[in-house]
């Protein structure tokens, strides 16, 4: 090898070229729209979070449990939800339901936000369509491991996303427990 290619010298030269074209291009660009111009479109930046990028109607966001009529859980904690989840972050424990016609209700449904890797199997699996990602609540954090755990009843609390995909319920801040 020569030194020049030991180096990687004429490499690192064109790619400071192509950057350097890039980055006075767009920087062009930008004043000429300062001045007025309206076609000139360089780099497109958001004010986040004033501005927020629409976001694909397929995309999937924080669970939600859905109820029956009677405001129940549609869930028969049948299971499936638990079993085809590949990070294992579903925790049911079934119970009877008062209504005789419906053989089991979930007296514990927890998923653990801070192990879900949002694949939506648990979606596809569920028999009832009882389980949904649908809220658009893509911003949530807690200060401890136990603060990621969502409930049963925080999860029947969400609602779905508006038809612009703004999300309609409140971000639920789960209390940050203790071990």
């Amino acid at each position: 090898m020569k030194t020049g290619q030991r180096f990687y010298l004429r490499e690192v030269l064109a790619g400071l070229v192509l950057t350097g074209h890039h980055f006075f291009a767009n920087m062009g660009k930008h004043i000429a729209h300062a001045l007025g111009r309206k076609d000139a479109r360089g780099a497109v930046t958001i004010q986040y979070p004033e501005e927020r990028r629409p976001y694909s109607p397929r995309l999937r966001s924080l669970h939600r449990l859905v109820r029956r009529e009677d405001g129940s859980p549609r869930c028969v904690a049948c299971m499936m939800c638990e079993t085809v989840c590949p990070a294992r972050c579903i925790y049911i424990v079934a119970d009877e339901h008062p209504n005789p016609e419906i053989e089991k209700m979930p007296s514990r449904f927890d998923i653990d936000l801070g192990k879900c890797v949002f694949c939506g199997f648990c979606v596809e699996a569920c028999p009832e369509d009882a389980i949904r990602m649908d809220t658009g609540i893509l911003e949530f954090s807690s200060y401890s491991r136990l603060g990621m755990i969502y409930t049963k009843e925080m999860l029947l609390a969400l609602e779905p996303a508006g038809p612009d995909g703004v999300p309609r319920s409140p971000v639920p801040i789960p209390a940050d427990r203790t071990v």
